[in-house]
């Protein structure tokens, strides 16, 4: 007989099939966790307390950090006003103002360069590699404070869309040069179960020796089949006055339509005006 997946019923829930086999793998709590993982939107009426809150921020920053340099802030927005002021830019997501707690996380590539003024080491960290190194270490402690707050029992959404109104959250965060926001992250007990996304097959995601997406038309048909039985989005169609209705429609399709219209724009120039060149780095 064929073994069973110990994974089996993870995996499908969340890819919709199982791939690979079940030889020697361990029975992991934590990771039937993580492959059930939800995004949580909707809050119970039940206080964060701060004592969890840097509990949970002492995990995000003990995640991996390029070279040492620890180039990840975050800001917990306490005061209501100020929270307000930020939740009223993006009046579609009130889960931005309501959420118990809301936190951003900044990519800073100005703690460096106070570091070597300190020591009179002068240097300018506002080449691609600095903007780079910052952004990968507050993704990481954000990924890392997302999955924390699950293992205790919280749930989270994470807010890239902040990055589309820099001008104005950068004013109110008063944010210097060379600090940004990477996204911010609405953490609180779910006040509903949720759904879990269900995500690419590694079909269409793992390369071995050598990158190939030969498959990749395949992989993305099945699993945009798989999907649509699941969550159709035939009655959600965008801007159907610009692409047509399509007889079936389905995930990539979607994405295909929201990437035509780009999201944050101005970051760049924001960036550019912040203190960021881009320039690669010249030898020393």
């Amino acid at each position: 007989m064929p073994v069973t997946h110990p994974y089996n019923d993870e995996l499908h829930a969340r890819f919709g099939l199982v791939e690979g086999d079940a030889d020697d793998l361990p029975d992991n709590a934590w990771l039937r966790q993580v492959l059930t993982r939800r995004t949580h939107r909707r809050y119970a009426d039940r206080p964060v307390s701060d004592e969890m809150v840097r509990l949970l921020l002492a995990t995000a920053f003990s995640a991996s950090s390029k070279s040492d340099y620890q180039q990840a802030s975050v800001i917990w927005l306490r005061q209501q006003a100020r929270r307000d002021r930020l939740a009223a830019l993006f009046p579609d997501m009130p889960w931005i103002g309501n959420a118990p707690v809301f936190l951003v996380f900044l990519g800073d590539a100005r703690r460096l360069e106070t570091l070597g003024e300190m020591h009179g080491i002068p240097q300018d960290n506002g080449a691609l590699e600095g903007f780079f190194n910052a952004t990968v270490d507050a993704t990481l402690a954000l990924q890392t404070c997302i999955l924390a707050a699950e293992t205790l029992g919280l749930g989270s959404c994470p807010i890239s869309v902040l990055r589309n109104r820099i001008a104005e959250v950068a004013a109110i965060l008063e944010l210097p040069d060379k600090v940004f926001p990477v996204a911010g992250l609405c953490l609180g007990y779910p006040g509903q179960p949720g759904f879990i996304s269900m995500r690419l097959p590694l079909a269409a995601t793992l390369h071995v020796d050598r990158y190939d997406s030969s498959g990749l038309g395949e992989a993305v048909a099945g699993y945009d089949q798989r999907r649509d039985a699941r969550h159709s989005l035939k009655d959600r169609q965008r801007d159907p006055g610009r692409f047509g209705t399509a007889g079936f429609y389905g995930w990539s399709a979607d994405k295909a339509r929201q990437a035509a219209s780009p999201e944050g724009t101005g970051f760049a120039a924001y960036l550019q005006a912040h203190g960021f060149g881009f320039e690669e780095p010249e030898e020393a």
